[in-house]
């Protein structure tokens, strides 16, 4: 299945250039938005998914949105980074569709692409390399304003490098395997088109034109989670983002993402983050 290229709607929050002196040790890093680095000189590893990762010269790397990770660096280590994000769409994002390399081969045309980035847009460069310096609410917002107020070209610019490197990874990505189920494909089509609905189990078997016993399966085979767990997932994902990106109150949130029990919300987004919303909202202030 191919992904629509409207639905990569990718907005650049970060880019610049930093190099480092065995001074790039940050653990527990997790955010709201995806980040590529090409490296130029030295070594560092980046470490998620329980495996690592050594950073090479002359090559790219992804780390997707919301994954954890730790990065180790013991030496000189300089690279390029970008930080972005997807803004409120409602089509199934790339890294559904797709396994995604961590690593891939640089060239001499990524480089020039990020480099061209950072000198037309220098006040995007980070404020400093430790992620608690910029990744909480206040800078993301800031971000987020100074891309919306970009002119047209500068975004139609910024769009089109940032989709030229994605596409460095987007080369070598396996498609997953429910993709090629075509009832799959309806039904979670139809999941994020309603996220911020009250979205009931029923509906989806009669989008897949299946019974309900029949989906739940169909679900576990190829996600490997009943129905509920993933729209809660795709829902806790929505909330943590609106957490750091606007000001309404928790409750509001709640009930714009179709939660009709405030109480349930709380529990849920606890079960899965580990924090209620306004404890992540705080940490991320």
């Amino acid at each position: 299945m191919q992904i629509p290229i409207e639905a990569l709607n990718l907005l650049m929050l970060n880019v610049g250039y930093a190099e480092h002196n065995a001074d790039w040790n940050w653990k527990n890093v997790f955010s709201p938005f995806t980040r590529i680095f090409y490296v130029t000189e030295g070594r560092a590893y980046l470490h998620m998914h329980n495996t690592s990762c050594e950073l090479r010269p002359n090559h790219l790397y992804i780390i997707p949105a919301y994954t954890m990770h730790d990065y180790e660096c013991n030496e000189w280590f300089s690279h390029y980074y970008l930080h972005v994000y997807e803004a409120f769409k409602a089509e199934t994002n790339a890294f559904e569709f797709y396994d995604f390399p961590t690593e891939v081969d640089g060239s001499e045309v990524d480089r020039l692409l990020l480099d061209m980035m950072c000198q037309l847009h220098p006040e995007a460069q980070l404020p400093a390399s430790d992620p608690t310096a910029y990744d909480n609410q206040s800078s993301f917002s800031g971000f987020v304003k100074r891309y919306n107020d970009m002119p047209l070209f500068d975004k139609m610019r910024l769009r089109g490098a940032t989709l030229t490197l994605f596409s460095r990874f987007l080369e070598h990505a396996t498609p997953r395997m429910w993709t090629t189920n075509e009832r799959m494909q309806k039904v979670l089509s139809y999941i994020n088109n309603h996220i911020c609905n009250d979205i009931d189990i029923d509906e989806l078997a009669e989008v897949a034109c299946v019974t309900k016993p029949y989906l739940i399966r169909l679900f576990k085979q190829d996600l490997g989670s009943s129905p509920l767990k993933y729209i809660n997932q795709k829902k806790v994902e929505r909330a943590q983002l609106l957490l750091i990106t606007e000001e309404m109150p928790v409750k509001d949130i709640a009930y714009e993402l179709g939660f009709n029990d405030y109480s349930y919300f709380i529990r849920m987004f606890k079960k899965t983050t580990g924090k209620t919303p306004q404890m992540y909202r705080n940490t991320m202030r």
